[in-house]
C-alpha cells in the first residue's frame, strides 16, 4: 500500500473510532440512511412506473415509443399498473442493504493493515461486494417483475400468487433465478462504479461551487448515466430471459444469440428505449443520493 493510500486508510480508521464511542449504532445508520432515502424516492418509482413499463415493452418486442404506448393504452388504466408491487419493494430494500452493505464492506476493508487494493478504490471494491449480494437477494423480485409485465402471461397467470407458484414449482435456474448471470455481472458492476465515483464526483463538483445538495444530486444523475449506458444491453437481455415462464429458455450464450438475431443484429436496435431508461435512472438516483448524502451529513453533524 502506498504512503497516501496508507494515510487515507488510517485517516478513515480514525474517523470510525472517533464515531464509535459516541454512538454505537454507527454501522447501523447506512442501512437506516439507505433505506429512508430509498423509501422516499419510491415516490419516482409510481411515478415514472408507466415509462418504466413503456420501456420494458420496448426491450420485449423491440418497437418504437409510441407503439408501446399504444399497446399500454389498448390494455386500459387498470392493466397499466400491474407489476408495480415488487419494484416498489425492492427499491426499498435494496437501498436499504445496498447502502448498508457497502459501508459494511467498507469499513472492514478499511481494517487491513495491508492490501494490495489502492484506498481510493476500497468504495469501489466495496460496493461490488454489495453488489453481488444484491444480485443474489433480489433477482426473484426482479423475475416475477418481469413476468407481471408481460400481457402474454395475463390469462395463464392472471395473479401474483399463480406466478409464485408457477416459479416455485419449477427448479432454481429456470424459476425464480432465471438470468440470474447477466444480473450478477449487471448489479456487482453498477453497484462498484457508482460508489467508486460517487464521491469523487461530488467532491469535485463542490470544489467548482456546487452546493452539498446539488453536487450530491448531480453526482447521481451522472453516475446514472455512466452506468446505464455500457449496462443498458445486459437490462434488455434479463428482460426478454425472464418475461416467460414457459418456452424460450436455454442458457445466456443462446438467448443473447436469439436476442441479437431478433434485433437484426444491429446496435440501434438493442437500445429503444434506453433514452427513457437513462432518464428515469438518472431521476431516481439522483434523488436517492442527494438523500442519503444529505441524511449522512446530518447524522455525523449531530452525532
Amino acid at each position: 500500500m502506498s504512503k497516501e493510500s496508507e494515510m487515507g486508510s488510517n485517516s478513515y480508521r480514525n474517523q470510525e473510532a472517533a464515531l464509535e464511542p459516541a454512538d454505537s449504532t454507527v454501522w447501523f445508520r447506512s442501512y437506516l440512511h439507505g433505506g429512508t432515502s430509498s423509501l422516499i424516492s419510491t415516490l419516482t418509482t409510481v411515478i415514472t412506473f408507466p415509462l418504466y413499463k413503456t420501456v420494458f415493452r420496448q426491450q420485449l418486442h423491440s418497437t418504437l415509443v409510441r407503439e408501446a404506448v399504444a399497446q399500454l393504452l389498448r390494455e386500459g388504466p387498470v392493466k397499466l399498473y400491474r407489476g408495480v408491487a415488487p419494484p416498489l419493494l425492492m427499491r426499498s430494500l435494496n437501498g436499504t442493504l445496498l447502502f448498508g452493505l457497502q459501508d459494511t464492506f467498507l469499513q472492514q476493508l478499511s481494517l487491513w493493515d495491508t492490501s494490495p487494493v489502492p484506498w481510493s478504490a476500497l468504495p469501489a471494491l466495496a460496493g461490488l461486494g454489495a453488489g453481488v449480494l444484491e444480485a443474489v437477494l433480489f433477482t426473484p423480485f426482479e423475475r416475477v417483475q418481469n413476468v407481471l409485465q408481460n400481457s402474454k402471461n395475463d390469462t395463464s397467470l392472471p395473479t401474483l400468487r399463480s406466478i409464485l407458484r408457477k416459479l416455485a414449482s419449477k427448479p432454481l435456474a429456470s424459476g425464480y433465478y432465471t438470468a440470474f448471470l447477466p444480473i450478477l455481472v449487471r448489479n456487482a458492476l453498477g453497484s462498484s462504479l457508482y460508489f467508486g465515483l460517487k464521491d469523487p464526483m461530488s467532491e469535485n463538483l463542490r470544489a467548482c461551487g456546487c452546493s452539498p445538495v446539488a453536487s450530491s444530486f448531480i453526482a447521481g444523475v451522472l453516475n446514472s448515466m455512466v452506468i446505464s449506458l455500457p449496462l443498458y444491453p445486459l437490462s434488455v437481455l434479463v428482460a426478454n430471459m425472464q418475461a416467460q415462464v414457459d418456452g424460450g429458455g436455454g442458457g445466456v450464450k443462446s438467448s443473447w444469440q436469439r436476442l441479437w438475431a431478433a434485433r437484426q443484429h444491429r446496435l440501434v436496435l438493442l437500445y429503444r428505449g434506453g433514452s427513457l431508461v437513462i432518464f428515469r435512472s438518472c431521476i431516481t438516483w439522483g434523488i436517492t443520493t442527494a438523500i442519503y448524502d444529505q441524511l449522512k451529513r446530518h447524522s455525523r453533524t449531530s452525532g
